[in-house]
């Protein structure tokens, strides 16, 4: 069984655009920096955003835990 001269240029026509995404994927993600020096990276902001998904996850908590439709309450319902 001979093998098709079409099968290797098929390979490569599909082979080149994956390689070349791959190469600028890793182009591009390779100048990541950590997340010193980032705007919203010091101590306070990093704390008022855990303290809001703290807020978020209590009332989807109670939210669980209810019967109750709690869309529909009065908008100052924060505990």
């Amino acid at each position: 069984m001979a093998l098709d001269p079409r099968w290797p240029r098929a390979l490569a026509r599909g082979a080149v655009p994956v390689a070349l995404g791959l190469l600028l994927w890793a182009a591009l993600a390779g100048g990541d920096q950590p997340l010193k020096g980032k705007p919203g990276a010091d101590g306070a902001t990093l704390a008022q955003r855990r303290r809001h998904n703290e807020l978020i996850m209590a009332a989807l908590r109670e939210a669980a835990e209810t019967d109750d439709n709690v869309a529909h309450r009065a908008v100052p319902w924060r505990k």
